[in-house]
Parts: structure tokens; C-alpha cells; sequence
């Protein structure tokens, strides 16, 4: 998967979303040559994220900005995770955007490390990953969340590897799929999305490189592997789980034999984490 990282330019456009004719509040209210210290605690206990992002956005406008621990760290709650100083108004143009992406960044990557910890107890071999089911525009950001939180990225886009879904099916065979994507790139992975045991062993037969199980329970799930092992089919391919599953119920694959669960609810169902500045 292609790097996670967020570009200087995409930042800013979310100030500029936030304030496109400027922050006429503080423009009003506070002297220009006023400047300020300020610090950005954590409210709760968290897997901190965006913090690369926040302090590159307030040294964009100006303000000094200071990361005082890593992202992806786990910090208790009234830990400092970084320090501004500089002119007022730049410090509070800044501050609302800046906890916004801190928030939910650090919302996901701390859903997720529990996820990966829970699934990793039920079974060490299974690895978690996160979905394309994110914040449209914000993409970037929620998987670099996800990764944070220890999570494998899977595909940034649709453009990092082909996943041969339901519809396309609906076009074309297992094996004209194949074919046709093969023809199409050297380069990159086939997976193809399954639903059934049978389809599982036509998949693999077909040439696709990983099997998703969607939508299967987990009993299922290690009914489609045996089906793969019997077929001397199963070390060929890497077998991904998905559709509707949850963190809580990610662990009750554990023992199936999958390689990976993937979970949209990573990043759809967000619950930012409560971050806040405090001037010092």
C-alpha cells in the first residue's frame, strides 16, 4: 500500500474550510501583536494520532509547535502531547482544526490497538486491517490512524490492488476475472470476495492471489478453509474475513484459520478522543 502520509497541502485546505475569510473573532477581539503559550493535554486515556499533522499545520501558520510525545503512544489522561507558542491569533485560527484531526485520529488508532490486542489474544496468526469505509476526504488520515493503532492498512484506494467483488462477478466468471486482471497488471495482487465454500475452491482454482470471506460466520469461515486444505488449494492463497464485523466480535475468529479480519467499523463508527488547549 502506497505511504499514508498527508500532504502540507491537504491540510490546509481544512483551515481553509474552517476559515476562508479568516477568524474574525480573534481578528475582532485580540490585539494583533498579543502572543500566547499553549499546551494540548489529553482528557482521557488514548492512543495518541495526528500529532505530526497538528504541529505541522500551527508551524504553517506561523506558530511554533512542538510534538512532546510520538504518535502512537499510549498516554494517560492531562498529558501534555504538545506545546505552541506564538501570535494569539494564529495559535486560535489554528486550534479548533488542529484538535479536530488530534480527536478523531487518535478515536481510531485507539478503537483499533484494542481490536488488534483482542484479536491477537484469541489468536496470534490473525492480523487485523482497516477498509476503504472512511471519512471521504479524509482518508489519508483515518489509515494512518488505523496503522497507528497497529492495524495492517490493506488498500489506500482503489488503485493499490485488484479486489474482484460481487458485482464484477456479476459481469464476468471467476476465471475471466482472473484472467482479465492478470492481462490488465503484473503488478499487483487479485483478491476476489467469496461467499461460499464452493466459490472459495473456484477462486483459488481461478488464480486470485487472496479469498474474501464475506458476510460468513465463523464456523463457516473454517468450514471454507478445510474446503481450500482438501482442494490442496490453502497455501496458495491468504484468506481475508470481512462484512460486519466488529471489535467485539473480531476475536471469534481466532482458531478459524483466516489470516486477516478487516473491519470498516475501524473508521465509519468514530468516536473522537477529548483533546483540548490550554493556554499556560
Amino acid at each position: 500500500m502506497r505511504s499514508t502520509t498527508v500532504d502540507l497541502g491537504r491540510l490546509v485546505s481544512f483551515l481553509e474550510e474552517d476559515a476562508p475569510f479568516g477568524d474574525i473573532t480573534s481578528e475582532a477581539v485580540v490585539p494583533a501583536e498579543v502572543v500566547l503559550a499553549a499546551a494540548v493535554r489529553t482528557r482521557e486515556r488514548c492512543v495518541i494520532a495526528g500529532l505530526e499533522e497538528g504541529v505541522a499545520l500551527f508551524r504553517h501558520l506561523g506558530v511554533e509547535a512542538e510534538a512532546t510525545v510520538e504518535d502512537g503512544a499510549e498516554v494517560d489522561p492531562g498529558t501534555t502531547v504538545m506545546t505552541v507558542s506564538g501570535p494569539a491569533r494564529a495559535v486560535l485560527l489554528g486550534e479548533r482544526t488542529v484538535l479536530n484531526i488530534i480527536g478523531r485520529m487518535s478515536g481510531i488508532a485507539t478503537a483499533t490497538r484494542a481490536a488488534v490486542r483482542a484479536v491477537e489474544a484469541a489468536d496470534p496468526h490473525l492480523k487485523v486491517a482497516s477498509t476503504r469505509k472512511t471519512a471521504p476526504g479524509l482518508r489519508a488520515l483515518d489509515k494512518k490512524a488505523a496503522v497507528l493503532g497497529g492495524a495492517e492498512a490493506h488498500r489506500l484506494s482503489l488503485s493499490d490492488m485488484v479486489l474482484i467483488k460481487d458485482n464484477h462477478l456479476g459481469l464476468v466468471g471467476f476465471e475471466e476475472a482472473v484472467r482479465r486482471a492478470r492481462a490488465y497488471t503484473l503488478y499487483h495482487k487479485v483478491e476476489i470476495e467469496v461467499e461460499t465454500a464452493e466459490d472459495a475452491v473456484v477462486a483459488a482454482k481461478a488464480g486470485a492471489d487472496l479469498i474474501l470471506l464475506d458476510n460468513m460466520d465463523p464456523a463457516a469461515v473454517a468450514g471454507a478453509i478445510k474446503a481450500l486444505q482438501a482442494a490442496g488449494l490453502r497455501d496458495r492463497v491468504l484468506v481475508e474475513v470481512s462484512g460486519g464485523i466488529t471489535p467485539e466480535t473480531a476475536p471469534d475468529y481466532g482458531g478459524t484459520g483466516a489470516d486477516l479480519v478487516s473491519m470498516g467499523a475501524l473508521t465509519h463508527t468514530v468516536r473522537n478522543v477529548d483533546v483540548g488547549l490550554d493556554i499556560v
